[in-house]
C-alpha cells in the first residue's frame, strides 16, 4: 500500500511515497524542493503558493510511480506558529510571515506587561518565544492590520495547504499548540486569555485530533495530479516535530528523551501529563501535543540553523564548504577555545552568523574563534553542551534518569555532533532514522486508516524499518561542558 508525506522545513520540502509491505515501511523522496523565503515592503513571507505547486508536482510523480497502484492518502507537516488567513470566501488575504521577522521584537514583553509570563506558562504551557503565534497576532493587531480585523479563519502552515487540497479549514491539535493561544488541555484556545490582549479568538477554525481524515482531495486537484480515484487528506502530526516523534524508536519513553535534530533541535520527552512546575518554566521548556493526546515536554535550542547561516556567511567569504566539510572542520579546530550559549538571541537571525559567533565570544571574555576549524568547533561543541543541559534539566524536573537519547532527523547524520553528544552524555545514544519526520507523517496516516493498531506498534514498524546507529562514549569533553557551565552563568 501507497502513502504520501510531504514534510515541509524551514530550509527546504521533500515529498516522499511511503510504501508499506510485509511489516516494513519503505521511503522513496518523489520530489525535493529548496524552501525560499520572501522579502516584499519591508517584511519576510513564506511563499505558500510556490510551496503548493511544489506539493502537487510531488503528489503528480509519487502518483506515476504508483504506476496501477492507488495512493491512499496525504499527510502534511511543516514548522510550527505561523498561519494564513482567510476571507469569508475562503480566499488567502494574509500571507504567512516568517517566523524570524522582526515584527514581533518587543511583543513578548507587551504581553508579559498584561498577562504576566507564568500566567501565560500555565494556561498554555509553552515557554516564550518571539515569534510565537499569540506574539504574531498582537503585532497585527497593534499594527491595525485588516487581516486581523476582517479575516474570518486562521489556518496553520499545514492546514492552509490541506484547506487547498480538500477544502475543509481545521486547526490540527499538534501544530495549534505551536501558538500559545491553545490551553495546555488542548481541547479549546484560550478565550479568556486572547480576548484579554484583545485578541479574536473566532477568527481560530475548529480544532481536530491529530490523525483525522478531513475528506478527499477535492476534483480540481485530481486533475492536477492525474488520479481519477479518491486520495483521502489527512490531518497528521501537522506539526514537523511531533510528527518526527512518532518515528522515534524508544527503548521506553518512560526513560528515553528524543533530539529532532534540524534546523532546530528540539530536545524532550513524551508523556501523558504536562510539567507546569517554576522549574520547568524558568529552563524554558515548552508544552506541545503529540499523537495520542500525549505531551512533547521540550526545550527549543536554535540548533543546525546556527551551521546552516554560518555555511552562507562563508560563502560569502569566497569559501565554498559543504556540510560534511564544515563538520570535519569541527575535529580540526582547538577544542575548548571558546564556547557559546546557541539560544542567545543574537543567533536567532543575525546578519552574518559568524560575526554574531566572534562577537559573542568576545562580549564573554573568550578567545575569539577566527579560522573555520576554530568557529565549527565552537558551534558543535556549543550544541552537544546544550543537549546535556537539557538532559540535566529533564532529570531535574522529574527526579528520574534519562537512560537513553535518540536522534532523529537530517541532524542524525552528523557524526561528529553525534558522538559529541555521546561523549558528554555517557549514555546510550542512537541516531536514525535521517527521513524521521516522513516516516513519522506516513504512520500516523497508517494508524488513521487501520492499518496498524497503536503508537507502539508503530515504533515496531520503524525499527524494522530504519538503520539505526549507536554511538558509545569515546573520549573526555567534561571540560568543554564546565565551561559551557561558566559561559553561561556569567
Amino acid at each position: 500500500m501507497y502513502i504520501v508525506a510531504v514534510d515541509l522545513g524551514a530550509e527546504s520540502g521533500r515529498v516522499v511515497l511511503g510504501h508499506y509491505d510485509n511489516g516494513k515501511l519503505d521511503l522513496e523522496v518523489t520530489h525535493r524542493f529548496k524552501n525560499t523565503s520572501v522579502a516584499l515592503s519591508g517584511r519576510l513571507y513564506w511563499d505558500a503558493p510556490n510551496l503548493f505547486y511544489n506539493i502537487l508536482t510531488g503528489l503528480r510523480l509519487a502518483v506515476q510511480k504508483c504506476g496501477e497502484n492507488k495512493i491512499l492518502s496525504v499527510g502534511i507537516d511543516t514548522w510550527g506558529v505561523d498561519f494564513a488567513v482567510l476571507d469569508s470566501r475562503g480566499q488567502m488575504i494574509y500571507l504567512p510571515i516568517h517566523y524570524r521577522d522582526s515584527y514581533t521584537d518587543g511583543i513578548s514583553e507587551e504581553i508579559a506587561g498584561i498577562i504576566g509570563e507564568k500566567q501565560l506558562f500555565n494556561r498554555t504551557g509553552l515557554a516564550v518565544w518571539p515569534f510565537n503565534t499569540i506574539n504574531q497576532l498582537y503585532a497585527l493587531k497593534k499594527e491595525k492590520s485588516m487581516a486581523f480585523y476582517s479575516g474570518k479563519t486562521l489556518l496553520f502552515t499545514p492546514d492552509l495547504f490541506n484547506y487547498w487540497l480538500c477544502g475543509v479549514k481545521a486547526n490540527e491539535k499538534s501544530i495549534a499548540s505551536t501558538s500559545q493561544c491553545l490551553d495546555i488541555s488542548g481541547d479549546s484556545f484560550a478565550d479568556d486569555l486572547l480576548e484579554d490582549l484583545g485578541l479574536r479568538s473566532s477568527l481560530f477554525a475548529e480544532i481536530v485530533n491529530t490523525g483525522t481524515v478531513l475528506g478527499n482531495i477535492s476534483a480540481e486537484i485530481k486533475r492536477e495530479i492525474g488520479v481519477d480515484y479518491n486520495i483521502k487528506v489527512i490531518a497528521t502530526a501537522c506539526h514537523d516535530t511531533a510528527a518526527a516523534v512518532v518515528a522515534t524508536p524508544f527503548d521506553d519513553p518512560r526513560n528515553s528523551a528524543f533530539l529532532s535534530c534540524g534546523t532546530w533541535s528540539l530536545i524532550g520527552i513524551e508523556r501523558e501529563e504536562p510539567i507546569l512546575s517554576e522549574q520547568a518554566r524558568l529552563a524554558n521548556f515548552t508544552h506541545e501535543r503529540g499523537i495520542d493526546d500525549t505531551y512533547r515536554i521540550l526545550k527549543n535550542v536554535m540548533g543546525l540553523w546556527i551551521v546552516q547561516q554560518a555555511k552562507i556567511s562563508f560563502e560569502r567569504r569566497g569559501f565554498d564548504f559543504s556540510y560534511e566539510e564544515l563538520s570535519k572542520m569541527a575535529t580540526q579546530g582547538k577544542m575548548f577555545k571558546s564556547i557559546i550559549d546557541p539560544n542567545d538571541l543574537r543567533f536567532y537571525a543575525p546578519d552574518d552568523m559568524i560575526d554574531a559567533v566572534m562577537s559573542y565570544c568576545g562580549d564573554t571574555g573568550q578567545d575569539i574563534p577566527k579560522t573555520p576549524e576554530d568557529i565549527m568547533c565552537t558551534i558543535l561543541m556549543s550544541l552537544a553542551c546544550a543537549y546535556r543541559a537539557a538532559i540535566e534539566n529533564i532529570e531535574d524536573m522529574t527526579n528520574s534518569k534519562i537512560e537513553s537519547l535518540h536522534i532523529i532527523g537530517g541532524g542524525s547524520q552528523n557524526e561528529i555532533l553525534c558522538q559529541w553528544t555521546a561523549n558528554l552524555l555517557d549514555r546510550k545514544v542512537t541516531a536514525g532514522p535521517v527521513e524521521g519526520t516522513a516516516a513519522g507523517n506516513i504512520l500516523v496516516q497508517m494508524k488513521s486508516l487501520g492499518i496498524v493498531k497503536d503508537t507502539a506498534e508503530l515504533r515496531e514498524i520503524v525499527k524494522r524499518s530504519s538503520d539505526i546507529i549507536e554511538y558509545k562514549k569515546n573520549g573526555e569533553l567534561d571540560k568543554g561542558y564546565k565551561k559551557f557551565k561558566k559561559v553561561l552563568s556569567s
